[in-house]
């Protein structure tokens, strides 16, 4: 990361987490020795709260408490909406019927992203993907994503930057929100075997990703040799 600081490369930190808030995010970073700054990082609860405000609604909020600084200020009272993360602790029988009872009713159903699994320290875990996925079954109903890999996530991130799609480059994990939906808008995806990544995941994406490194330093030396 010191390397492309003193280069004239924009850096953007993208992410779907959804178990903190975006400050909370910072103060992590920061503390494992990160340079970055507030406005450098984007994620999806900053895509969902956007939308909420845009649809103007009263949404029930399925994320973990410690993302709910990120909505502080809406009107949560008597919902008009469903807005689901990563929601360990409130992914049980009498909530999830509670936001089936309310889609039945017809109100909008938001999912934050729809990731299958991600990476805890005591190994893989179910996402919000597959809750998301049994309420839109139950339901007949088609929830609005908002976190990658959707197009929009991507090119909000990349506004106020000045690059075009085909000017940038996403370093990942995940083969399909990260490397995927970023080269469905025209950006490089770069593969890091690291994190979540499981064995052959560069071949579940077609076109494959641009390039598959071992790490995120082996990604930046190939942009810093290759792409600059």
């Amino acid at each position: 990361m010191c390397v492309l600081r003193g280069t004239s490369v924009m850096i953007r930190f993208v992410t779907n987490t959804t178990k903190e808030s975006k400050q909370d995010l910072l103060e992590r970073l920061k503390k494992l020795d990160f340079d970055i700054s507030e406005d450098e990082i984007f994620t999806s609860l900053t895509a969902a709260r956007n939308l909420v405000e845009q649809k103007q609604v009263r949404p029930m909020l399925l994320v973990d408490d410690r993302a709910l600084p990120d909505f502080k200020g809406l009107q949560t009272n008597d919902p008009n909406a469903v807005v689901v993360g990563l929601a360990p602790e409130h992914f049980h029988y009498q909530v999830l019927n509670q936001a089936f009872r309310l889609l039945l009713d017809g109100v909008p159903l938001i999912a934050i992203h729809k990731a299958r699994y991600y990476k805890r320290k005591d190994g893989l875990a179910l996402g919000p993907g597959p809750f998301v996925t049994a309420l839109e079954y139950a339901t007949d109903t088609k929830a609005t994503v908002v976190g990658k890999p959707e197009k929009t996530f991507f090119l909000e991130a990349l506004r106020g930057t000045g690059c075009e799609p085909e000017e940038a480059v996403m370093i990942g994990d995940d083969c399909r929100d990260d490397v995927g939906g970023a080269q469905n808008i025209g950006m490089l995806g770069i593969l890091v075997k690291t994190g979540k990544y499981q064995v052959a995941d560069e071949e579940k994406i077609d076109p494959p990703p641009y390039l598959t490194c071992e790490s995120f330093p082996h990604a930046v030396d190939h942009i810093l040799q290759h792409l600059l």
